[in-house]
């Protein structure tokens, strides 16, 4: 059964949504990837660096899709959201390409919460043109 913010959700809402949570999905296996490295598994560097080339692209996806949800429905959270958050994984990606795994790990915990608080706000609220019925 639907909810009633499943419901009213528009097609452009369900493309948000879609996109963050392949997004939250794709950065959920990186702290995994890590510690098989971590624990000697070397592949675990290769699925890590993979990983991050997928949570980098699906993350821009994520900004595209999120512009289209402030043209069309008039909200700019997703927006704002997801540009902290690419801001942050962008960052994060430059720092494990260093080595500086003082900024790189501390920063991987934090873009892994952001990424499931996003995933949980979209799935929670309809996501409608503001200022349509919300009765």
């Amino acid at each position: 059964m639907l909810t009633v913010a499943a419901s009213r959700t528009t097609t452009t809402g369900w493309l948000l949504r879609a996109v963050v949570s392949a997004h939250a999905v794709a950065i959920a296996g990186q702290p995994v990837f890590a510690g098989m490295y971590l624990t000697g598994d070397y592949v675990g560097l290769s699925l890590h660096t993979v990983g991050a080339d997928a949570v980098t692209s699906i993350g821009c996806l994520q900004a595209i899709v999120a512009i289209a949800v402030w043209i069309r429905l008039r909200q700019a959270w997703p927006f704002l959201a997801t540009a902290a958050v690419v801001a942050a994984e962008t960052v994060q990606y430059f720092a494990g390409l260093d080595g500086a795994l003082w900024l790189h790990l501390p920063l991987g915990v934090m873009t892994v919460v952001a990424v499931v608080v996003q995933f949980i706000d979209v799935w929670r609220r309809p996501l409608l043109r503001e200022g349509a019925d919300n009765a």
